[in-house]
């Protein structure tokens, strides 16, 4: 009779939003994300040991930022694709480049949600020999709470409907305090755990 191996199939998942360097001290710079991004990188960096999936958000815009929907709605040109501003910030590439974990994908987005993060996770899970149930829970964080944090909260809550979904307050940032408080008290009336207040 062959011996049984049980695995705990059972893995969390780390979305970290547009922690870069234009949402902290570049163009769009934030007291508020500067305040919290050590913290912030440290929270990434002891998820990763501790076995997190990580998956990384990026925004990144075209040169012609200012002529999108976006750009003039928002005139302020952030995030170009291969400027410094579009780079991560310096705290958290250090904190990570002492990591190795499993999972590490970055996703580059257009818009506020990225709508291909579920596909991303869901390609991963496949790679592991995973499937969605396997999926502990989903924590996300990162800036600004009120614009990309909230986006990408409500696609992954669209995709996976039946799995847990934390937002760690104390690693994000709105672009006011108050519309930070407003956008966790939105997510929380969509029935996401918020933890880290």
């Amino acid at each position: 009779m062959k011996e049984q191996i049980v695995m705990d199939n059972k893995v969390i998942l780390d979305v970290v939003v547009d922690v870069q360097k234009d949402f902290i001290t570049g163009a769009l710079a934030n007291p508020e994300a500067q305040t919290t991004v050590a913290h912030l990188a440290e929270t990434a960096r002891q998820n990763a040991e501790a076995g997190h999936w990580m998956f990384f958000t990026k925004d990144t815009h075209p040169d012609n930022y200012l002529s999108t929907r976006e750009g003039k709605a928002l005139p302020v040109a952030h995030c170009i694709e291969n400027t410094d501003g579009w780079n991560f910030a310096p705290e958290l590439e250090d904190a990570m480049a002492k990591t190795e974990p499993e999972v590490s994908h970055i996703c580059c987005k257009k818009t506020f949600g990225d709508y291909m993060l579920p596909s991303d996770i869901l390609d991963e899970l496949m790679m592991h020999n995973k499937a969605v149930t396997d999926i502990e829970k989903i924590i996300i964080y990162g800036y600004c709470t009120d614009i990309c944090v909230i986006s990408n909260a409500m696609v992954l809550r669209a995709a996976f409907p039946e799995t847990e979904i934390e937002i760690q307050a104390d690693c994000c940032a709105g672009v006011t305090p108050e519309s930070h408080e407003t956008a966790l008290n939105a997510m929380r009336a969509c029935q996401f755990r918020v933890s880290g207040q």
